[in-house]
């Protein structure tokens, strides 16, 4: 069964829309559309957040949507009981596929691989659990577990899926997803941000981190700075980004105030919210170059990524709806 109305791919994501228009920035449900695609674009949200937090990646994300659209316009729909069901299965399984072939990719990556920054709307913050989970700091963690492992975790911890359900996903039998949820639980609570950190303290670190930034006050980064902190950068070998981790409050505070001072042309700075954590925006002559996010324990940043990769900017000029 071919539908009439194909997801176009650059728009499969959770994209805002224009009034009047699915989240995608087509025509919504109920303007002339079929069932069978009223029901993807009624999940479109979910399945792209499902898919963006097994895979870090926007554009590897949308790719799967389009795969399980594909699958989804060509199934007897009759035979479907629970479209939401078989679609967040479908997206798990086409997002598997990816993320074996992701690792592969990422072992001759140019420096430290990072997830793709979203631009996200404000509702995702008010969602605290959905916001942990999609931070810069919780998809690193989820990037040292098994696809399996990460896939599990996110259907159960994230979405709360049966293991039954989960179990067709992933196809394990629901005893062996119990195992590997306990243990990915375990992995994923031993290297997590030690506590939830609220948005206004989000913001005060980011503002007294901003303002030291860019006055190159050196005693102000090592006031905010843990001694501990780590700086992460991916310029994924086109923008010139540091290669390997710099640690230690000292290190990293002397490496963004000397840098900063020999960067050619007008630097300004701006917060956004980003993977539903406020975090800071970097314009260089006007255009966006680097979207620096933050991870915080016991009130110091401990944690820093910024990407400078332009290919993974690409979804930092539109609000992106992620949905539970």
């Amino acid at each position: 069964m071919e539908s009439e109305h194909p997801v176009n791919p650059e728009n499969a994501g959770g994209t805002a829309g224009a009034p009047g228009e699915d989240s995608g920035g087509r025509p919504g449900a109920g303007r002339g559309t079929d069932p069978a695609t009223e029901a993807f674009i009624a999940h479109r949200n979910l399945l792209f957040t499902v898919a963006y937090e097994m895979l870090g990646s926007a554009a590897d994300a949308e790719d799967v949507l389009q795969e399980t659209w594909l699958k989804w316009a060509g199934v007897d729909h009759g035979t479907v009981r629970e479209p939401r069901a078989y679609l967040v299965r479908v997206t798990t399984r086409q997002a598997l596929t990816r993320l074996r072939t992701l690792g592969r990719r990422k072992e001759s990556y140019v420096g430290t691989w990072l997830p793709e920054p979203l631009l996200t709307a404000p509702d995702v913050a008010d969602d605290v659990e959905l916001a942990d989970s999609v931070s810069m700091a919780m998809l690193l963690v989820l990037e040292t577990l098994t696809p399996t492992e990460r896939a599990v975790f996110v259907l159960r911890e994230v979405f709360d899926l049966g293991y039954d359900e989960i179990a067709e996903a992933v196809d394990k039998s629901p005893a062996a997803v119990r195992q590997i949820a306990h243990r990915s639980r375990s992995h994923v609570a031993a290297r997590r941000p030690r506590e939830t950190v609220s948005r206004s303290e989000s913001r005060t670190a980011l503002d007294a981190f901003r303002r030291a930034t860019e006055t190159g006050d050196l005693q102000g980064l090592l006031d905010i700075l843990a001694p501990d902190v780590v700086l992460l950068g991916d310029g994924g070998g086109i923008k010139k980004a540091v290669l390997r981790p710099v640690m230690g409050a000292d290190k990293v505070a002397r490496l963004l105030t000397n840098g900063l001072v020999k960067v050619p042309g007008a630097v300004s700075f701006a917060p956004a919210q980003v993977n539903g954590h406020p975090a800071m925006v970097i314009h260089l002559d006007g255009e966006l170059d680097t979207v620096v996010a933050l991870r915080m324990d016991d009130g110091l940043i401990t944690g820093l990524y910024a990407v400078r990769n332009p290919e993974k900017l690409s979804h930092m000029g539109r609000e992106t709806i992620l949905h539970r």
